[in-house]
């Protein structure tokens, strides 16, 4: 039986499966996005202060136990078709690839992906591959030393490159490497980012700059938009859409040619744009913060917490509860009624990307 809109309730084992992580406006969240940490080895300025920011302390954060038994309530109880692992820097924590094998086992088919900023990938690679991961996306806004380090505090371009190639080499699946272009700094590189990554059989994804900086410092008009990335590209390459079927993920799609070869598609890129092109219709995620905190929604004001549940020796089933209750009030978009990122009534969330998990 499933939740009957406008009165949400639980049910276990089979019909717990079919009503799964369903909200007031009928989406219903099969994507689970699970940060391992807020700590994070870069000081990205669309992200954080250069000081960084006051982390939470061990005992705050999930731990192992309590992340694999998560999953397995998000998978076995709630429906949940595919995980990514995030942070903060998920690969600072040292038991990740104990993590990853550990829910790997419990859920052999379930896909499980991480999102990274490279840092420390090419020595980790391989025994993650051993471990079960499935894909990996890795977080590069330049191909320039002194640009990459402008924009994360850090001159470290060289181990985020090497990190890439160790993921291609273990066959760590289609590796997609993560751009947000800032205007002024790196926004004239996006054609050659492209060319880079399809010459080396990658996915390319444009992330729109969202408010989701410590700062506060984003505004709209700051920003390159989607229709700015696509008029950037064109000037070297073809993109027509790509013709797989979106299914409720965030990126649209291209497939990429060349003018003069219109028939040689050279891979695709995609563009997450959250702010001019929202996909909150279809929005399919769920998020849980280092400490176990349920978000419903990435610029959501609410959060429910199921670290005090998991250590205060409540069951599964209440557990899934809570976070049926949680999804159920999930906002219709950007943590309001309504679109529209930059608006009057839009009101930035306290945390950072990096405390909240991409």
């Amino acid at each position: 039986m499933a939740i009957r809109l406008g009165s949400p309730y639980f049910r276990t084992g089979a019909d717990a499966q079919q009503s799964g992580l369903l909200d007031s406006y009928g989406r219903r969240a099969t994507d689970m996005r699970l940060s391992l940490t807020d700590k994070c080895n870069l000081r990205c300025t669309y992200c954080m202060p250069a000081e960084g920011l006051q982390w939470l302390q061990k005992d705050q954060v999930l731990s192992r136990e309590e992340i694999v038994r998560l999953v397995g309530i998000g998978v076995d109880l709630l429906g949940i078709r595919e995980l990514r692992l995030t942070g903060g820097e998920p690969l600072v924590r040292a038991d990740l690839v104990d993590i990853i094998a550990d829910i790997r086992a419990r859920h052999p088919e379930l896909p499980v992906s991480l999102t990274t900023n490279g840092l420390g990938l090419d020595k980790k690679a391989q025994r993650l591959k051993d471990a079960g991961l499935t894909r990996i996306n890795v977080s590069m806004d330049s191909l320039h030393p002194d640009t990459f380090a402008q924009l994360t505090r850090r001159p470290f371009l060289d181990r985020v490159l090497r990190g890439i190639e160790a993921a291609a080499a273990v066959g760590l699946g289609l590796v997609k490497i993560n751009a947000v272009l800032m205007r002024g700094i790196n926004d004239h590189e996006a054609p050659d980012l492209l060319e880079w990554a399809v010459s080396r059989g990658f996915e390319l994804r444009f992330i729109e700059q969202m408010p989701l900086d410590a700062d506060h410092g984003w505004t709209r008009e700051g920003m390159i938009t989607a229709a700015e990335i696509r008029d950037r590209l064109s000037e070297r390459f073809l993109l027509t859409p790509d013709p797989r079927n979106r299914d409720g993920a965030p990126a649209e799609r291209w497939e990429v040619r060349r003018p003069e070869a219109p028939d040689v598609v050279l891979g695709t890129v995609g563009i997450i744009a959250s702010v001019t092109e929202p996909f909150c219709s279809d929005c399919r995620r769920t998020r849980v913060t280092a400490e176990g905190k349920i978000m419903s929604c990435l610029f959501s004001r609410e959060e429910t917490d199921l670290r005090d549940l998991l250590r205060s020796g409540a069951d599964d089933d209440t557990i899934a509860q809570r976070w049926q209750e949680a999804m159920w009030a999930k906002p219709k978009a950007h943590g309001m009624g309504h679109t529209g990122l930059g608006a009057p009534d839009f009101v930035q969330p306290d945390r950072s990307m990096s405390a909240i998990g991409g």
